[in-house]
């Protein structure tokens, strides 16, 4: 008899945890090797987790709604089909480690740290050997440091630090708010709102939680600058309306105006190169790949879905794309790796609208570009003459650590450049 441990996966990239939204197994299941055993959400994408063994399912170590970091063990299964030589090898380790008695205090002491909890600690200078962890086995886990940091009562390196007690915890951190400036590394706790009759009180989900993680990481860490171009589309939009009606009948889907703007951005960021690269704190990475994360909203979460190699791509391609991935996003089926390799963001804000808006970068991208909505307005001609054009504005947040305003502005004016030179002699979709 052997007992083999499922983890918590990475679905994507910089995804440090994931949320068990539902198990779809019960202890003493008998499941086979790929089997699904519980409904992972994360910030990016919703996925089933499959097993690894054939067997018994032991032990859930987790229960619903539980948000666990990437690596960490969710359930135990009993594999009963014979010991592979892997497996002998393993239960042999783990009789060996069963034999040396060690403290509980020093187990947790002693116990492999996940990426998202080295991460924090390193940040917020959390000495790990002061925390007693909550996880399995003593382990301390990501929710253990978020609760040191909202408490205020950080254990560091030299300075013993006594945990505080369940009844003292909501005091100190009142205490905390009153004497510690605001800084952007410390999690503020969650304001008092008196419920009045009538309110409706609407839990956050694990989904939610990781939206607002990500956007609070990104805001506190990129700082942020904000510029806009106003493009004249009045070429655009007569090409595509030439042929929206046509392209439907012939391939089936809509030619729509953002793939114009995808594309344009995509051959912009291929002139543009340091456009499309990566914060990575001692260094800046610039991707070779133009990969177009796409916004995709759903009533109560946002999804970024990629677009590999845009550059590489017809209109035609990238409208294909975009109408598959939407309908992936609203259907559920979107996949983890359709969630991955983006190195620039563009968001077609202008589909509900809007005509200015100021994005939070994808974080760890460099920028996003928001697509406003074209909407007709009286222009002031070369020859002073004034006419009715179809006016757009591009809005671009950047992460100023990598980019500047000069390299920004030259990118934006070339987006504008394609934009307004869109016609049935100089582009193609095909």
């Amino acid at each position: 008899m052997v007992i083999e441990q499922i983890r918590m996966p990475q679905l994507g990239e910089s995804v440090t945890e994931g949320t068990i939204s539902k198990w779809l197994v019960s202890v003493g299941d008998k499941v086979n090797k790929y089997d699904p055993l519980a409904e992972i959400m994360t910030d990016k994408v919703n996925a089933e987790v499959p097993s690894s063994f054939t067997g018994t399912i032991k032990e859930l170590i987790a229960e619903d709604g539980d948000t666990l970091a990437v690596g960490e063990i969710i359930c135990t299964i009993e594999v009963q089909d014979g010991k592979t030589e892997a497996a002998a090898v393993s239960e042999k380790k783990t009789e060996m480690v069963e034999t040396i008695a060690v403290p509980p205090a020093e187990q947790g002491n002693k116990a492999r740290y996940s990426p998202a909890v080295l991460k924090i600690s390193q940040e917020h200078e959390i000495d790990l050997t002061q925390v007693t962890g909550t996880g399995a086995g003593g382990r301390i886990t990501r929710k253990d440091l978020l609760k040191l940091i909202d408490s205020g009562n950080i254990p560091r390196a030299g300075i013993k630090v006594e945990a505080p007690k369940q009844s003292e915890v909501v005091q100190e951190t009142v205490q905390v708010i009153s004497t510690q400036p605001a800084t952007t590394k410390q999690a503020a706790p969650a304001p008092n709102i008196p419920v009045a009759v009538g309110d409706i009180e609407i839990p956050v989900t694990g989904i939610r939680k990781a939206i607002a993680a990500n956007m609070l990481r990104s805001k506190h860490e990129a700082p942020h600058a904000w510029t806009m171009i106003e493009v004249d589309a009045t070429n655009l939009v007569e090409y595509r309306n030439s042929l929206k009606n046509e392209f439907k009948n012939k391939e089936g889907f809509n030619l729509t105006f953002f793939a114009f703007f995808v594309k344009a951005v995509a051959q912009a960021l291929k002139e543009f190169p340091q456009i499309n690269s990566m914060w990575a704190g001692d260094k800046i990475i610039q991707k070779k790949d133009i990969n177009i994360s796409i916004a995709v909203a759903t009533d109560d979460a946002l999804y970024v879905p990629v677009i590999k190699n845009a550059d590489e791509k017809t209109i035609k391609g990238i409208a294909r794309e975009i109408t598959d991935l939407a309908v992936k996003v609203r259907n559920g089926k979107l996949r983890s790796e359709d969630m991955q390799g983006g190195t620039f963001t563009v968001n077609n804000t202008g589909s509900f609208g809007s005509i200015q808006s100021m994005g939070i970068i994808n974080y760890p991208q460099a920028a996003i570009l928001q697509v406003e909505s074209i909407v007709k307005r009286p222009v002031i001609m070369n020859n002073n003459m004034i006419a009715v054009r179809d006016m757009v504005n591009l809005c671009m947040s950047l992460d100023h650590r990598v980019l500047d305003g000069l390299v920004c502005g030259r990118f934006l004016q070339r987006v504008k450049e394609i934009i307004e030179n869109t016609s049935e002699s100089t582009t193609s979709i095909y």
